[in-house]
């Protein structure tokens, strides 16, 4: 079965967070320097579930396609 999308965007960190879009593109840009990914590269859902501690299922469930 295929997932929603693999991508995780800043709308869905705000989600996620409670915290405002600008502070989710503050992440995606941190987690890429951790990464070591360009700035057009994309930040996965499990990416972002491995850097924030954030279970993968319950990322998951803010994801909306």
């Amino acid at each position: 079965m295929i997932e929603k999308r693999v991508c995780i965007y800043p709308k869905d960190i705000q989600r996620i967070t409670g915290r405002s879009e600008r502070y989710g593109r503050k992440v995606l840009q941190n987690i890429r320097k951790y990464l070591g990914k360009e700035s057009h590269q994309f930040i996965t859902i499990n990416e972002f579930s491995e850097y924030s501690g954030i279970e993968l299922e319950i990322v998951s469930q803010y994801i909306k396609d």
